[in-house]
């Protein structure tokens, strides 16, 4: 079996595993199946969201694994209908009546949408979320680094995490600096490039993995890791599943990470949190 993650201990208090199961596109049934098999392979955190239509099945997929709710990291983000401070209560509740849980280890507002301007208003009600002790943990996702500014000046509270599209095509350098600075853990989504996975046919990674013999994704999921990154990675396929999580027995050689960060396309290639959003 494939070694457990080891953990980051966020802004407050909790610890959150560096690498976990991605769910999308999932449907529940998929979903259930895979969330109780990773765990069982020794994947600790799970990662949906309201938009994934698939929390009712990660919900049975953790009771089936048959691991104690403890021992597991369950994330999931809310859409801006429940942009508000009351609304983002309304949200987490109906989050934990699909996964049939009692407390949320993470819950994060899913994109910020600008356009509708009530993030801030969304932000509040985490704050109160997270001092009510039904979710140990609050943060963003796809929030770029304004976004971020404006929560934290009218809340005074930092997020324990940012979970942004980022794959040595899209590096985001100044979201990762920013979030840096102020203790925010940077979590990686689309890690390998997309449903394409087209950073792992690029000939570098390709060279890379023959260098270290290791697969093309575990050398990308690995400059994740050397990075400071957290990083959730999606697979239904077992033998995947097992390499994803393995790759915490090697290091790249800086070089070579160096490498794959040159790989960057610019932040054009990533999707624009000001213009897209649900």
């Amino acid at each position: 079996m494939a070694p457990t993650a080891p953990t980051v201990r966020l802004l407050h208090g909790a610890d959150m595993p560096r690498l976990g199961l991605g769910t999308w596109p999932m449907d529940d049934a998929e979903a259930e199946r895979v969330v109780a098999e990773a765990i069982g392979l020794g994947y600790r955190l799970v990662d949906t969201a309201e938009n994934y239509r698939n929390e009712r099945g990660v919900g049975l997929g953790l009771k089936a694994s048959g691991v104690a709710r403890e021992d597991l990291f369950v994330t999931t983000k809310f859409n801006r209908e429940w942009h508000g401070v009351e609304l983002a209560a309304e949200a987490a509740e109906r989050r934990l009546d699909l996964l049939g849980l009692d407390y949320l280890d993470l819950l994060l507002i899913h994109w910020p949408n600008p356009q509708h301007g009530k993030y801030t208003e969304a932000w509040q009600g985490l704050v109160r979320l997270l001092e009510s002790g039904r979710v140990k943990a609050i943060g963003t996702s796809n929030f770029k680094p304004a976004h971020l500014d404006r929560i934290i000046d009218a809340t005074g509270v930092v997020p324990d995490v940012n979970q942004i599209q980022l794959s040595p095509y899209t590096t985001r350098d100044a979201s990762r600096e920013h979030g840096d600075a102020k203790g925010i853990v940077t979590q990686s989504w689309s890690p390998i490039g997309g449903e394409g996975g087209e950073v792992r046919k690029d000939p570098l990674v390709v060279a890379l993995a023959e260098k270290y013999g290791k697969t093309p994704v575990q050398i990308v999921l690995r400059w994740h890791l050397e990075l400071g990154l957290a990083v959730a990675v999606k697979s239904a396929n077992t033998e995947r599943l097992e390499q994803n999580l393995d790759v915490f027995g090697f290091e790249l050689d800086p070089a070579d990470i160096d490498a794959l960060t040159a790989l960057d396309r610019g932040e054009a290639a990533a999707a624009d949190s000001d213009r897209f959003g649900h």
